[in-house]
């Protein structure tokens, strides 16, 4: 059996956010981080936030996969490079903001300006969008790489959030069976 560990953006992710609705339909194989806040994310107690997820999640089932949005992608990463030992079946990396880009919300997430995109130790793939304001498709792209990471452009579909009306994202939930499929 497969556990997932949902990592939100900034704000968290509403009820009807493709997470949540994730969330919701994996019932108890799925663990939310519980940050201290969501609207001023810290990085350090973000990755905290993930490790007690994952500790969570990994008693429950056997591989654990994170399931990553946004500012959480950075929290994902962040963690599986300070855990690279972690058994992580995998990493699910959707519309990651560009820290230096003129979107990036840089007094609310100050502490994520330095990351860097780093080799991961487990397998990854990156979801971008063409009109993504927080991340041109080029520097997600480039994370991918950076992280060693499968990428996908997903089309024109901003944010990949509940703004854009995707509801449960069916194509999303075909690339993360393509990404935990033996």
């Amino acid at each position: 059996m497969t556990a997932y560990v949902i990592i939100p953006g900034i704000d968290g992710s509403d009820g009807q956010h493709w997470q949540t609705l994730w969330e919701r339909q994996w019932g108890t194989s799925a663990v939310r981080i519980r940050p201290a806040s969501w609207s001023a994310p810290d990085l350090d107690d973000w990755v905290d936030a993930v490790q007690e997820a994952y500790d969570d999640a990994s008693r429950r089932e056997g591989q654990v996969v994170l399931v990553a949005h946004s500012l959480g992608c950075w929290a994902a990463t962040a963690w599986l490079n300070k855990n690279p030992a972690s058994p992580a079946g995998g990493a699910f990396l959707v519309a990651p903001p560009d820290p230096h880009g003129p979107a990036f919300p840089r007094r609310a997430a100050a502490t994520f300006l330095e990351v860097s995109a780093q080799p991961l130790p487990c397998p990854a793939l990156v979801v971008g969008s063409a009109d993504d304001p927080y991340c041109t498709p080029e520097a997600a792209a480039g994370f991918a790489a950076r992280w060693e990471a499968r990428w996908h452009p997903a089309g024109a579909l901003g944010h990949i959030n509940s703004a854009g009306g995707l509801g449960s994202w069916e194509q999303g939930r075909a690339l993360l069976d393509s990404l935990t499929r033996p």
